[in-house]
């Protein structure tokens, strides 16, 4: 029986690729370097906003000094910017209002900056009770480590077997493998299904009322 789920933010409840490069070829543009399409950046996300920034940098010139100095303009541009193009995928606000009705406990778990995921939440979800929203967060590791999922856990005194992880990359569903917890794969983010499919999830959905579906498979509730 399933009682919590998690969900990765960008690519999965938010599509916030445009606002992600615009601020990410602002940054490489202040600083002296060629910028990418909107498309490249599906592959650049996910791992955090240094490593972004390093794989936007060209080759040869990935050294920290650089990614520091690209940093230093991302962020605040990025803070004036971060929801003039993001928005939540078709689907997902019906979705997280269907599961709180059942009073089915709702995380979010990202690799976005901590403030940044905390302030897109609540600007695209005022009216969603999430047991815990965690970004990124100085001095603990990012996904794949499974710290942020046991955080989690612990917050909603859920077990692991319990708890449903759902999420658009490789990323998320290492994340899912190492935290020891059910993954559910979407095919509406940045990823494509195939690099879903090599972790073996438990479920791939392609559309968010699938998830609703899932909960009802598992958890027998009448939506």
């Amino acid at each position: 029986m399933v009682s919590l789920i998690i969900f990765d933010l960008d690519g999965t409840l938010l599509n916030t690729i445009t606002d992600l490069a615009n601020s990410a070829n602002y940054a490489l543009r202040a600083n002296g370097f060629p910028t990418h399409s909107v498309e490249a950046y599906r592959w650049f996300v996910g791992n955090g906003v240094s490593k972004l920034l390093e794989r936007a940098l060209p080759e040869g010139e990935q050294t920290e000094e650089n990614i520091l100095r690209l940093r230093a303009s991302f962020f605040p541009y990025y803070k004036e910017h971060d929801t003039e193009h993001s928005a939540p995928y078709p689907g997902i606000p019906a979705l997280l209002k269907r599961l709180q009705k059942q009073n089915i406990s709702m995380a979010v778990a990202s690799n976005k900056y901590h403030a940044a995921t905390c302030k897109l939440v609540a600007h695209y979800f005022p009216d969603v009770r999430f047991v815990r929203v965690l970004g990124q967060r100085e001095g603990i590791a990012p996904k794949p480590n499974p710290a942020i999922v046991y955080d989690i856990l612990s917050a909603a005194s859920v077990s692991r077997g319990k708890t449903l992880y759902v999420g658009d990359s490789n990323v998320d569903m290492q994340t899912a493998l190492n935290s020891g917890v059910a993954a559910c794969g979407v095919t509406w983010g940045f990823r494509p299904r195939a690099e879903l499919e090599a972790f073996h999830p438990a479920y791939m959905v392609d559309k968010p009322e699938e998830i609703a579906g899932i909960a009802l498979k598992i958890l027998n509730f009448e939506f």
